[in-house]
């Protein structure tokens, strides 16, 4: 079988949240989809060990924050490879609650969805989520950020416990980096690429990671320099 066929399915980048009494929390998700028009029904897939499952769980409720491309890597960082039971993710981020304290990411965001769950679907490692939508909102007019971009065109790479993480992928890819001499991150997998730097720092492309400050760290999860290996 070949696991990069499933590269070829389109997803986005989004930002889930809820709310559990007083606190929230939000993650980052690429499966998220409609799946029918009367009732506006969406679908999404939660790892049960993220703390936003829980929240789902316990809410019904959740929000969707479509992603634009410019999104920068720090952002997509602190909602995707950090814990909400770690840190506040929403200190010195744009967003606005419903009267239900559902937390909506107006950062970085082209639009948003609001969905009460009517159904849950045990998947093993995920929960799937079946929701009615009671809002929408569209932001501004600039191009989502697919799944496919935030892999090509930002060097981004999957959490472990993303829906669409897949061992077999990660080790190719690790294989392949070898060859190109770029430096792999140990905390989280974020892949430096010299081609194509770290613009959302201030890194200009064609910086090789030598030459990179030694203040310098991991745009998604802020391990220091000297946390990289080169692949």
């Amino acid at each position: 079988m070949n696991m990069k066929t499933f590269h070829k399915l389109s997803y986005g980048l989004y930002v889930i949240c809820s709310t559990n009494g007083k606190n929230i929390n939000g993650q980052i998700a690429n499966v998220v989809s409609q799946i029918t028009a009367d009732p506006i029904t969406i679908v999404t897939s939660i790892n049960k060990q993220n703390l936003t499952h829980e929240y789902i769980e316990k809410s019904k409720q959740f929000s969707v924050s479509i992603l634009n491309e410019n999104t920068p890597m720090p952002f997509i960082g602190t909602f995707g490879f950090k814990s909400g039971r770690d840190i506040n993710k929403f200190d010195h981020v744009q967003y606005k609650k419903t009267p239900n304290n559902i937390p909506i990411v107006t950062e970085n965001s082209i639009g948003y969805l609001v969905a009460k769950v009517k159904q849950e679907i045990d998947e093993g490692t995920h929960t799937v989520f079946l929701a009615d939508v009671t809002e929408a909102e569209v932001l501004s007019d600039e191009p989502p950020m697919t799944y496919a971009y935030y892999h090509e065109c930002k060097g981004g790479v999957s959490p472990k416990t993303a829906p669409t993480y897949t061992k077999e992928i990660d080790i190719k890819q690790q294989k392949e980096e070898k060859t190109m001499d770029k430096y792999v991150c140990t905390v989280c997998g974020y892949v430096y690429d010299p081609e194509k730097g770290d613009p959302d720092n201030g890194i200009q492309p064609g910086t090789a990671f030598e030459d990179l400050p030694e203040d310098w760290t991991c745009p998604l999860c802020g391990a220091k320099k000297e946390d990289f290996e080169k692949e």
